[in-house]
């Protein structure tokens, strides 16, 4: 047998180990090759032009494993939602077996094929890696990722509960909880814009641990009390899925639970590009939903921090700040007291008494003559967070804002990702 009779490829893999199910490689892959089931994430063989789209984006490094295999004996996507761990790479005698004796030396590699194109403005399908940078603002401080999980020296970092307060209003919906963690004299040193991972306790029904839960962190760098190394989040308590069927989230359920000295097991900090710009005069525009104003709060909180101390001259803050009502909204009777020379906030609900539905791209488009500006402000970034049916939302009304004052789209759309930012992260 000839070498050019067997195809050898570098299948792309991603370790289930290590892996947070943030869906940020399946958000950004422009060819659909990445799925998942309640378990794992995947990746399709057949459909992977190992264009590495998906890989800068993850936050733990997952994405980037890769396995040498017969493209013939490529590892199903079946295969891989049965993982617990990465299978062993194929010695090189088995690779020689595959190719009939041929020196593995000899085989030639695959050729990568080129992404396709359409996956910028015009596509069918939006796709937030499109527009998301997958690079952090050029003056964002350096961010720590994973020294705590599964492939760190250390396993996991036991953090203990030092607070834990619902933030939403008592009898209704979405029951929203500030939790507080606090990591003793342990070092865990996190940015605004990173985020941990909780441990649930226990098993699933296939007797399996639990996988880690990703959470923003909602507290500034220095602290939810300054001073402090703790950290804190913005939980809410899933009783239902995205269908509306009811479901009772292991995690969400398990932190809203916690009482003051409980023990919680975190793994993390993650990501390295959702970060906030640290020079003079930087404009940030927050656009969210519910929890995911988790962020938000945090930069908003380090900013505030900075201007109490007179050491900081920040620029314009603006919040789009989404909710079904002002009684479902996290942080809603905090936020009433900022003063509004620090920032400029916008409440939009979609399910007050009597009132018309709002959504965030609504009250954007109002406000089209400051945005407009701040598009055209190298000095501007935007950040989005919250459920993944408003991403599309929000870049159409940033287009609409960029084309009424005639701007142009692809131009303003391709530097705010090239130049990092425009920020995307949603779930």
């Amino acid at each position: 047998m000839d070498a050019s009779d067997v195809i050898f490829i570098q299948q792309h893999l991603i370790d289930p180990e290590i892996c947070i199910r943030c869906n940020t490689c399946e958000a950004t892959c422009p060819v659909q090759a990445i799925t998942h089931d309640s378990m794992n994430y995947v990746v399709d063989a057949a459909k992977c032009n190992q264009c590495m789209a998906c890989v800068p984006p993850c936050p733990t490094g997952s994405i980037d494993n890769w396995r040498t295999v017969p493209r013939v004996k490529a590892y199903s996507i079946e295969a891989q939602f049965g993982w617990d761990s990465l299978p062993e790479a194929l010695s090189e005698a088995q690779l020689a077996e595959a190719a009939g004796g041929v020196e593995v030396a000899q085989i030639p590699p695959q050729v990568a094929v080129p992404a396709p194109a359409g996956g910028m403005p015009g596509a069918n399908v939006f796709r937030s890696g499109d527009w998301g940078a997958a690079i952090p603002p050029w003056s964002a401080a350096h961010a720590y990722t994973n020294l705590y999980g599964p492939k760190a020296a250390v396993k996991t970092l036991t953090a203990t509960v030092t607070g834990n307060v619902r933030v939403t209003a008592v009898g209704k919906d979405y029951d929203t909880h500030h939790i507080v963690l606090d990591f003793g004299a342990t070092p865990f040193p996190v940015l605004e814009g990173q985020s941990i991972a909780i441990v649930p306790p226990g098993v699933d029904a296939q007797g399996r641990a639990h996988h880690p839960r990703q959470y923003s962190i909602a507290s500034a760098r220095n602290g939810e009390r300054p001073g402090y190394n703790n950290v804190s989040l913005t939980i809410k308590r899933v009783l239902e899925d995205h269908e509306g069927r009811p479901v009772r989230g292991v995690a969400s359920n398990y932190m809203c639970d916690l009482l003051v000295g409980d023990k919680v097991e975190v793994i993390g900090p993650f990501g390295a590009s959702f970060l906030m710009p640290n020079h003079p005069r930087s404009h940030i525009v927050m656009i969210c939903t519910g929890t995911g104003s988790a962020p938000m709060r945090a930069m908003t909180e380090w900013r505030r921090r900075l201007r109490k101390s007179g050491k900081f001259e920040g620029g314009k803050l603006m919040l789009f700040f989404g909710a079904r009502s002002a009684e479902e909204l996290p942080y809603f009777g905090p936020l009433q007291k900022l003063p509004k020379d620090f920032i400029d906030i916008n409440f939009a609900f979609s399910r007050q008494a009597e009132q018309p539905k709002r959504y965030v791209q609504d009250l954007m488009r109002e406000r089209s003559a400051d945005l407009a500006q701040l598009l055209a402000d190298p000095h501007a970034f935007f950040y989005v967070c919250g459920l993944k049916a408003m991403e599309e939302g929000v870049v159409l009304a940033l287009r609409d804002v960029a084309q009424q004052v005639g701007l142009d789209w692809e131009t303003v759309g391709a530097a705010l990702k090239r130049e990092g930012r425009l920020h995307l992260e949603t779930y």
